[in-house]
């Protein structure tokens, strides 16, 4: 079977027929031909600013055609990518660079840390640089991301899965050589990946600068799109639209719209089953650790209403017990997963140590069951983990912030229900004097990113914390739902 790294897929249909389109953004395409050259190009000034294999070369860069050719680049070198958000405070960024130390980092100015080199937004390689002596290297691994974690401390996850293809076979239902829009933000997991493996599948990657609603629309029809993946809530946003709206675009070719990121509520589904098709409609459910996956169709789904399918690509998912006994169909217990290739086979942590079971299952943090035929049903999602707009804001991280703050002397921080995000984050404030909350939310702005920054504040006179200093942010949020 063909395996190849990821940017020698791209150069394999770049030879096959380079003058097809490869990459647009913001009206602006790239064919194959051309993102191999560019791209070779840039690994070879890479090279130049001392970019070594297993390298960390950090994108914080915001969508567009160089996020993506800065990736490939540093693939070439055998480096590892590391995207963060273009957005993200230095305070938040700086312990993820000293965990790291970035040989190389682009879309923010020289200088940002240390001697870490940089390249800027928008540059642009010389013609004539030759780049016929770069490397051939595998890339392994390749790709990793940060998180915040339980702890509150950044946590990197390193995926040591090879960043080896088939061009001819791509996982997930993408189509050989189709039309592939992302929609969502280069700096999460999933999108990136997926950008990445429609690029090395001979697939048209158009890529949103943004995600709006009536843009996705006219994106999908104008470029012919066959194949979406979407956060519940960006299909919330277009359903918001109205079918007068919907209905003026030409989805017939949208052959695969994936739903991820967050549970996608059950009247939003039969909602797009209606609209496209239950055959179109799926689902997957999985971690960034890459443990596991399942997926679903809406075909299936309708069968098993609520569910997020079954395990795939060789990976198993079990249900256990408070006991640490394995449970039966039906019975709600924590979710565990393994991946095809073993236990702790598919990362490894940078600042953290992974929660893995004896025998090496781990669990994604929810709860939930399997019935019969094997399909997974979540219960909840993590007790503390908040997922809006299909983005994850843990909690500890965001009270650690908001407690630095001089007129703070307690909080704590909970998702809530939201029709749009899926749950905002919403914080509770002990305060030692008056804090207006417009003034909070700007603090706030210089030290996280955007998507972590409560939406709605709740200032309160009672402790918040017990002696033992702990939070029950469970009874916050049951007490706020009317639970």
């Amino acid at each position: 079977m063909l395996k190849l790294p990821i940017d020698r897929a791209i150069k394999w249909w770049a030879d096959a027929n380079g003058d097809r389109p490869a990459l647009t953004c913001d009206g602006r395409t790239i064919t194959r031909r051309e993102l191999v050259e560019r791209t070779s190009r840039l690994a070879a000034t890479f090279r130049n600013l001392g970019v070594k294999q297993r390298d960390f070369v950090v994108i914080a860069l915001p969508n567009g055609l160089q996020f993506l050719e800065v990736a490939l680049a540093a693939v070439k070198l055998g480096a590892m990518v590391l995207p963060i958000s273009s957005k993200m405070p230095e305070r938040e960024r700086t312990p993820i660079f000293d965990a790291i130390k970035p040989a190389l980092i682009a879309g923010l100015p020289a200088g940002s840390y240390k001697n870490a080199s940089s390249v800027s937004e928008g540059y642009e390689c010389p013609e004539n640089l030759s780049y016929d002596r770069l490397p051939d290297l595998e890339p392994y691994p390749w790709f990793t991301t940060t998180s915040g974690g339980s702890t509150g401390r950044p946590k990197i996850i390193v995926n040591t899965q090879a960043g080896l293809v088939n061009p001819q076979a791509p996982l997930d239902r993408i189509k050989v050589e189709g039309n592939l829009l992302v929609p969502g933000p280069l700096y999460h997991g999933a999108p990136f990946n997926l950008a990445l493996r429609g690029l090395s599948s001979g697939n048209h990657v158009v890529v949103m600068p943004k995600f709006d609603p009536e843009a996705c629309l006219k994106l999908i029809e104008q470029y012919r799109i066959d194949y979406v993946q979407m956060v519940p809530t960006m299909m919330n946003r277009i359903w918001r639209l109205g079918r007068e709206v919907i209905d003026r675009y030409d989805l017939s070719r949208l052959r695969v719209l994936v739903s991820f990121g967050g549970a996608c509520p059950a009247w939003l589904k039969e909602a797009w089953i209606d609209l496209i098709g239950a055959e179109h409609v799926h689902e997957f459910y999985s971690a960034t650790e890459q443990i596991g996956k399942t997926w679903i169709s809406g075909t299936e789904w309708i069968q098993h209403r609520g569910s997020v399918g079954r395990p795939i690509n060789g990976s198993v998912v079990k249900i256990f017990g408070p006991d640490g006994c394995e449970l039966g169909p039906g019975e709600i217990g924590d979710i565990y997963l393994m991946p095809a290739s073993g236990p702790g086979t598919s990362y490894y942590y940078i600042g953290a140590e992974p929660q893995r079971r004896p025998d090496g299952w781990e669990t994604s943090g929810d709860i939930g069951w399997l019935d019969q035929d094997g399909y997974l049903f979540i219960a909840d999602r993590r007790t503390d983990l908040i997922i809006s707009g299909g983005a994850n804001v843990y909690p500890v991280e965001v009270e650690t912030v908001i407690e630095q703050h001089p007129a703070v002397r307690s909080c704590a921080v909970i998702g809530l229900p939201d029709d749009d995000l899926g749950h905002r984050v919403h914080a509770i404030i002990e305060a030692e004097k008056t804090i207006d909350a417009e003034e909070l939310r700007a603090w706030l702005g210089e030290r996280l990113v955007r998507y972590k920054i409560p939406r709605t504040f709740e200032f309160v006179t009672e402790p918040i914390r017990n002696e033992a200093g702990k939070v029950r942010r469970l009874a916050y949020r049951q007490a706020r739902m009317g639970n």
